[in-house]
């Protein structure tokens, strides 16, 4: 077999082994996917307790529980502060949330929402909360206006839990993340073999 036709068949290989893989990891996706909707109990500024099931609100980072921050000098309790504005957020509503997987403490990674209210975006948007792979925008929002925890100085809630022999976490990736990886991929490889 000459040189050219081996590059040919090892060329396909990897791209049958790529699709392979790919339609493994979208259908791995979407049976992680679940709804839940309920009278939500509010564990902490970013974790919702639906039916018995722990819910993580994906893409955001609240303060933990047992967090202070500084706020005109002086202490304030950011983390309890965060778990009162969520829970003020959702009040007697039910919540709807839409999970897309589960992280490695066994919590959905979930947007949630109250009387059509995304409480994500709400937690990061009011500054009780920073994003944390998604609601950049928000973010920005909050900071310029010097909202929740821009208010004063605060360590950011993954900094605060490394230092403080807590649950360690990578940033969530938003919604569609895997499918859109596989997708700029599958375009890769069309300009690759187009060229």
């Amino acid at each position: 077999m000459n040189r050219t036709a081996r590059v040919i068949r090892d060329l396909l290989l990897t791209a049958l082994i790529f699709l392979f893989l790919g339609l493994v990891v979208v259908r791995l996706d979407e049976r992680n996917r679940a709804a839940l909707s309920g009278q939500a109990r509010v564990v902490d500024g970013d974790t919702l307790v639906i039916g018995g099931q722990r819910i993580r609100l994906v893409g955001i980072d609240a303060p933990e529980l047992r967090q202070v921050c500084e706020r005109e000098g002086q202490p304030w309790t950011c983390g309890r502060a965060a778990k009162d504005h969520l829970e003020a957020l959702i009040g007697e509503g039910r919540a709807a949330c839409a999970a897309d997987g589960s992280d490695r403490y066994g919590r959905l990674l979930a947007i949630c929402l109250v009387r059509g209210l995304d409480l994500n975006a709400a937690m990061v948007g009011s500054g009780y909360a920073t994003a944390f792979g998604a609601y950049d925008v928000e973010e920005e929002m909050a900071k310029r206006n010097r909202l929740g925890l821009w208010a004063g100085t605060f360590d950011a809630p993954r900094t605060w839990r490394r230092t403080h022999g807590g649950m360690d976490e990578l940033p969530h990736m938003p919604n569609g993340t895997l499918r859109i990886m596989l997708s700029r991929l599958g375009d890769w490889w069309v300009e690759f073999w187009n060229d």
